[in-house]
């Protein structure tokens, strides 16, 4: 016992022994109360067996022929339509287009195309992807992929993609005609991953407001906010419109990292409740712009992440929410991936603004009465402006930080309500505004006048010619058939209805010479929604944040 060694032996034992058996009663209890929430195994198989034995009996017995991959698929969906609207299937021939629309990129050469007369012109270049890195600009024309003619009678969009694409860094030799000229140019592209972006558009309004568009929360919303705010700020902006309308979400930690370059570091941006825990996830650090005016602007397109930025602001009294009710999703998804290469979304958990309000509205009536929502908002008057009333909602009163009285239960009720513009319930108007016809009209104007086009600055040099609507009007016209030249007739006697067509066509065309930046500067400015926000944060309206 004089050993020291032995002493120290001695003395660790018991303590080691106790640690090891407080550990062991730790892993026990958290073991049974993970095995609690499991099935037993045996009554897994026997209910696999179960659905196994079914669809195997009808494979062999039934009178006709079935498609046994369509019966799992059927008794997935059968399964998942008990429970809410938003947890869902997605089968694997649909997963990869579903997940690049997530992740923000996806391989390919980075063009869109149309086949006009037999002929595959482009009409949209993706910014920075492969085909604009190598030089190919919309207006051209694919005569040749690689040694293949491509052009002519028979020719189908399903072949050219196919030749289109390939393996990442694998080259694809396209032989292009200009719109500026009849001579043959062959550009390589190099196959990579095309961007797919978030912020559709980032536009100076005046001397001190901007406004971004964000079209939702993919993989890397965050950082091209980031970019856009700094771009407004070298601008010195001390007003900013966020637009979110017809965002359907996305990636909740994006929404969060954008709602944090807004809020003061420890304001509350959203609460999320799983079965077991509740998480709080705050503003971690200063963001770029925490003090300036905004305005987030959404409708009944904007759900789940889109609400989360909208309920931060309009909580914490950091902005006005401008529009209509949004959608109404507080459900959070997981994605699962399958054994044979589909999804399952599961609902795993619910979120809540700040002031704890949760904004999933009710699905108890079924996903067929869910999915009548919009309709039904229209029915009642929400959207025309008849009422503003909003039915069906929680009971219960929360309240921001300045104790303004805010409801939950059913979308963002915003703080200054917009109703649809009358103008969209003409629908000879908006069938002659944004048909093929139209576009086709559009496009021929632009090959015919591509090098005056290009060379403009920016779009408020193309605004500042009014003849050039005249003529795309004029141009639509000449291709309409008889039915439809008389529906022209009657809206060229309205003065708002012309106008609107015009300013549409217009933006189409800033669309091909400046891609989205010019389509939204040519139709933001006459928004009707734009100029409400606009008006507010330049009178007394905006003093409602502060609880007056």
């Amino acid at each position: 016992m004089n050993d020291p060694r032995l002493r120290r032996l001695y003395i660790w034992t018991p303590i080691l022994f106790a640690a090891i058996l407080a550990l062991g009663m730790t892993l026990g209890f958290r073991m049974q109360e993970t095995l609690r929430n499991k099935r037993d195994i045996g009554v897994l198989i026997e209910r696999n067996d179960r659905l196994e034995e079914i669809i195997d009996l009808i494979q062999e017995r039934y009178v006709d022929t079935v498609n046994v991959n369509g019966l799992y698929q059927d008794a997935v969906e059968g399964i998942i339509s008990h429970l809410d609207p938003h947890t869902s299937y997605i089968p694997a021939a649909d997963l990869g287009g579903v997940n690049d629309d997530l992740e923000g990129s996806f391989f390919g050469i980075g063009v869109e195309f149309d086949i006009i007369r037999d002929t595959i012109q482009v009409t949209s270049v993706v910014d920075k992807g492969p085909a604009d890195r190598a030089g190919v600009q919309i207006g051209d024309k694919i005569i040749k992929v690689n040694d293949s003619a491509v052009a002519g009678v028979g020719i189908t969009s399903e072949r050219i993609i196919r030749m289109l694409r390939g393996k990442q860094f694998s080259q694809a030799t396209v032989s292009l005609q200009g719109a500026e000229s009849a001579t043959l140019r062959k550009a390589v592209i190099v196959r990579d991953a095309i961007p797919i972006y978030s912020v559709d558009a980032t536009l100076l309004l005046d001397s001190t407001t901007g406004y971004i568009k964000i079209n939702r929360f993919a993989a890397k919303t965050h950082e091209e906010f980031v970019k856009a705010l700094r771009g407004l700020q070298e601008n010195r902006v001390t007003s900013l419109i966020l637009d979110l309308r017809q965002n359907p979400g996305g990636f909740l930690e994006q929404a969060v990292a954008v709602a944090d370059e807004l809020l003061a570091m420890g304001r509350t941006i959203v609460r999320t409740k799983n079965r077991t825990e509740e998480t709080i996830s705050k503003a971690e650090r200063p963001g770029l712009y925490e003090s300036g005016k905004l305005v987030v602007l959404v409708d009944e397109g904007s759900a789940s992440a889109a609400e989360i930025v909208a309920g931060a602001v309009q909580d914490n009294d950091r902005g006005l929410v401008i529009g209509r009710r949004t959608f109404g999703k507080g459900l959070v998804q997981e994605q699962f991936g399958l054994g044979d290469g589909s999804a399952l979304r599961i609902t795993v958990a619910r979120y809540y603004t700040p002031s704890g309000r949760s904004l999933q509205r009710s699905y108890a009536a079924g996903r067929a009465a869910y999915a009548e929502d919009l309709a039904n908002r229209y029915h009642t008057g929400e959207l025309t402006g008849r009422t503003e009333d909003v039915t069906g909602l929680d009971t219960a009163t929360y309240y921001t930080n300045n104790h303004r009285k805010v409801r939950g239960g059913g979308g963002v009720i915003p703080d200054v309500l917009v109703p649809y513009d009358s103008i969209t319930f003409n629908t000879p108007l908006l069938a002659l505004a944004y048909n093929e016809t139209a576009g086709l009209a559009v496009w021929e104007y632009y090959l015919q006048h591509v090098v005056r086009l290009r060379r403009l600055p920016n779009v408020a040099a193309l605004m500042a010619n009014r003849a050039v609507a005249d003529t795309l009007v004029q141009n639509l016209a000449q291709r309409l058939p008889a039915a439809d030249q008389e529906a022209l007739l009657r809206i060229r006697k309205k003065p708002q209805s012309y106008a609107f067509l015009q300013n549409q066509l217009l933006a189409r065309l800033a669309r091909l010479i400046f891609r989205s930046n010019g389509y939204y500067g040519v139709l933001v400015p006459k928004d009707p929604m734009v100029i409400k926000a606009r008006e507010a944060l330049k009178s007394s309206v905006y003093n409602v944040l502060e609880g007056r």
